[in-house]
């Protein structure tokens, strides 16, 4: 599907993201130039696309467009975030989107070749533009940063020398973020007026930082409430702190050989729950489970979903257990994510009716922008708001713990949009964020730091409960609206077929559904 001058010249601006997520692999091999010289040659590019083009004929699509070109403008003048934030430039040197079967094998290996080859160009357009790093954003990156060239090595068409130069290349880069982690400006803040452009540009939406922070507080009081009926119902009536019982049910869980048929057995249920209850508009495709490529591995769970530009294939469901060479409490700790208790939440978010749903929603949908363009807020949000959607309809009725875990994960998602508030604008240090996880969730000590610290190259991480709030905001609007005629099916569908709209422009479900 050709793209149009003026969404060309945003993909050009977002290529690892549009590569992956989209599927528009004509950037197979071809990293996006992060360097200064390359930015403004892209934004010059946008101007003169946005200044130039003709307003697109669906005012929605317009709008959607619209968002993502002052989303650009946001991410590269006004915050200019290549210059501080190396998130962006490790997005154009993964090469873990090769292992999924989208296309033969051979051009997937061309595409990691030539892509490979590149290593040295962007690895110093990193080094060129990140000289506003600070020190806790580079001390967050430094293990992904590092993770990166886990497994280089020679392949199809890549020779010793073209691995030899990507480590090279890879080594300056490391060096350069370990300078910064330790001599770089110890605030990582973008600042109150920074952190609301970011947000409200890619959303369409004006955001008030103070008000979304209230409301923060009052869900975390609303799951707090869930979570201790759940967890009473669960104790038997000795009246333990609620989070006291949540930390002992996480310790019970399979063992590290167990985790991925564990993860299959819960995807073929949440597949047939959302098939059963209707709650997605399609329930076409095929979902696999399998080990997440080792460049990945930093993350525990990851869809990988069959994007909307490419041929038909499989979805992938991605699980990362615990190495066997880690000492015993480190494999514990993280085996806990993959309990009985919050395992089939985790699995429904990333599955049905969650990001394996919504992919295949996207796969259905015929305009360009719609097919491309992605609210981070709405596909988070989404997937979020499946949970709580599960056990409103019954998913794991007869089995209490169930509810216990999405309550528990909704907690975790929800401090992320309290602390990336104060992070980013109110003067809240990583320790105060560690500590407002340890306080508000089951996480302690390196879980809870951790969480803490992705504040820091993550800004907007408070968006699974941004979005999750606003659909059911919106869901009340149309029932409201609709009246008798309101049904789950529709109001799904009705949003779905938007895509992933930016927040702001929901409301369009309502006026078309």
């Amino acid at each position: 599907m050709d793209l149009s001058p003026r969404l060309r010249a945003v993909c050009d601006l977002d290529v690892s993201e549009v590569r992956e997520y989209a599927g528009r692999h004509e950037y197979d091999g071809k990293p996006q130039d992060l360097s200064p010289a390359g930015v403004r040659a892209g934004l010059a590019a946008l101007a003169a696309a946005r200044d130039g083009g003709e307003r697109l004929a669906d005012a929605h699509d317009e709008a959607h467009l619209a968002a993502a070109e002052e989303q650009k403008r946001v991410t590269y003048v006004t915050l200019e975030l290549h210059r501080r934030n190396p998130i962006l430039h490790l997005g154009e040197l993964d090469l873990a989107g090769y292992d999924r079967d989208y296309a033969p094998r051979a051009e997937r290996d061309a595409a990691r070749a030539e892509h490979l080859a590149a290593w040295p160009r962007v690895a110093d357009a990193a080094v060129e533009a990140l000289d506003q790093v600070s020190a806790p954003v580079a001390q967050s990156l430094l293990g992904g940063i590092r993770g990166l060239a886990a497994g280089l090595g020679e392949g199809p068409g890549i020779s010793a020398a073209a691995v030899a130069g990507a480590r090279a290349a890879h080594a300056r880069l490391v060096a350069h973020v370990e300078r910064a982690a330790a001599d770089g400006d110890p605030d990582p803040a973008l600042g109150g007026p920074g952190l609301a452009a970011l947000m409200s540009s890619a959303e369409a939406m004006p955001v008030d930082l103070g008000r979304l922070a209230e409301q923060a507080d009052a869900e975390r009081d609303r799951l707090h409430a869930l979570l201790a009926d759940g967890c009473a119902r669960i104790d038997g009536g000795q009246r333990r702190p609620a989070l006291d019982v949540a930390r002992e049910l996480v310790r019970d869980h399979p063992d590290g050989s167990g985790v991925i048929e564990a993860a299959r057995v819960w995807t073929e249920r949440a597949i047939a729950f959302t098939r059963e209850h209707d709650l997605v508009p399609y329930n076409d495709g095929e979902c696999l489970v399998g080990l997440a490529p080792e460049s990945r591995r930093w993350a525990m769970a990851m869809m990988s979903w069959a994007a909307p530009g490419e041929p038909e294939g499989p979805s992938w469901y991605h699980i990362t257990p615990p190495e066997e060479s880690w000492p015993r409490q480190e494999q514990e700790e993280w085996l806990e994510v993959f309990s009985h208790t919050t395992l089939p939440g985790i699995t429904v978010h990333e599955v049905a009716p969650g990001h394996f749903s919504h992919g295949r929603a996207m796969r259905h949908l015929t305009s360009p922008v719609r097919r491309t363009l992605q609210s981070s807020a709405f596909i988070e949000g989404w997937a979020h708001y499946g949970e709580e959607l599960c056990v409103e309809e019954g998913f794991g009725a007869g089995d209490p713990r169930i509810p216990v875990g999405i309550w528990l994960e909704a907690l975790v998602r929800v401090t992320r949009l309290a602390c990336a508030i104060g992070v980013h604008s109110a003067g809240m240090t990583i320790d105060d964020a560690a500590r407002r996880f340890e306080a508000d969730t089951h996480l302690a000590g390196p879980a809870a730091l951790s969480e803490a610290r992705r504040a820091t190259f993550d800004p907007t991480y408070g968006r699974y409960t941004w979005g999750k709030l606003e659909i059911l905001k919106l869901r009340e609007r149309a029932r409201k609206d609709w009246g008798a005629d309101f049904t789950l099916p529709r109001f799904h569908k009705a949003m779905l077929d938007l895509g992933s709209p930016p927040i702001g422009l929901l409301g369009t479900a309502l006026d078309r559904g």
